[in-house]
């Protein structure tokens, strides 16, 4: 079946058409991507405006075009961060659900660990014994761990780096005392959960999801996208050490020419690389294994495991 998951994410809503049935891999299909950046739309009281709102409701009836038109038997819409710590979530999802007819999903943040961590497992097989997922969003981290399939622990912060960008960085290039105080700032809130996850012990492998692990690994010297899905991309906390302050001295324009990095997440590469950093340093991670798969795959892997067998 040519199943469509919808992603209203903190920075993009992402429209994936896979085929897939129970037990097997899902094939992409097609793709259908338009960039809104929610997390950076939301007004001083916390609500998506009333212009971000039209736009939502514009790129979702699009894309449940683009669904129909790739013949998609069943789409599974579901929104995160920006849309489910929004003020006005509520009549948000109400205006979606009378304009669009998509009643979405929102997802809580430790739904998001979960889900990821999922894919991870799938990704990497049980031989990767005990797994620590790091996803970064563009509203918040996702971190889980376990030797399942399900993690023994997950947790979402809210560090996104659409989020932080918003919030700690207005100059472009940013001011430094605004950059230092960030990392403070990342490096308290990571603290307080390291020992939720390290009671059980060290992980076996670390993963790593997103668009910026997956931009910081380019930089770092990983294998480009072009090189497909099954060359294994890594990230050390060395490199990711020696990019940070250079990543603070450039300005969005100049980040955006960089290897990998798109114009449209440039401005926030660096609060990302600021969250990762911390997030390794903290966790004692000295290198990390970018997985292809996240949570739109989590997403659909859940819908599959839902099929009744024939």
């Amino acid at each position: 079946m040519r199943l469509g998951v919808l992603d209203v994410g903190s920075n993009t809503v992402h429209l994936l058409a896979v085929d897939a049935h129970r037990g097997a891999r899902p094939l992409p299909a097609y793709s259908y991507k338009a960039e809104l950046r929610l997390a950076e739309l939301l007004d001083e009281d916390g609500a998506i405006g009333p212009d971000g709102v039209d736009r939502l409701v514009a790129t979702l009836a699009d894309a449940l075009q683009a669904a129909e038109d790739k013949g998609c038997e069943d789409v599974l819409p579901f929104a995160t961060s920006a849309v489910r710590e929004a003020s006005n979530a509520d009549r948000v999802l109400a205006r979606v659900k009378s304009e669009t007819g998509v009643d979405l999903e929102v997802l809580t943040g430790e739904q998001e660990a979960r889900l990821t961590f999922l894919a991870a497992r799938r990704w990497f097989g049980w031989s990767a014994g005990k797994l620590l997922v790091l996803d970064i969003g563009g509203g918040s981290l996702e971190i889980a761990y376990g030797i399942d399939e399900a993690p023994d622990a997950a947790s979402s912060l809210p560090l996104g780096a659409g989020r932080l960008t918003a919030g700690w960085l207005p100059g472009d290039p940013p001011d430094p005392v605004d950059v230092k105080a960030l990392r403070r700032h990342v490096r308290a809130q990571i603290a307080r959960t390291v020992g939720e996850f390290a009671r059980f012990g060290s992980p076996d492998h670390v993963v790593a999801t997103s668009k910026t692990f997956k931009q910081l690994a380019r930089l770092a010297g990983a294998a480009r996208s072009a090189e497909g899905l099954y060359v294994q991309r890594e990230l050390s906390r060395t490199s990711l050490e020696e990019w940070v302050p250079k990543l603070a001295a450039m300005n969005a324009l100049q980040r955006a020419g960089l290897p990998g990095v798109s114009e449209g997440r440039s401005s926030q590469l660096l609060a990302g690389a600021l969250v990762a950093e911390g997030a390794m340093d903290l966790f004692g991670v000295e290198t990390l294994e970018i997985c292809p798969w996240a949570l739109r795959e989590g997403v659909i892997l859940r819908r599959l495991d839902q099929l009744p067998t024939t």
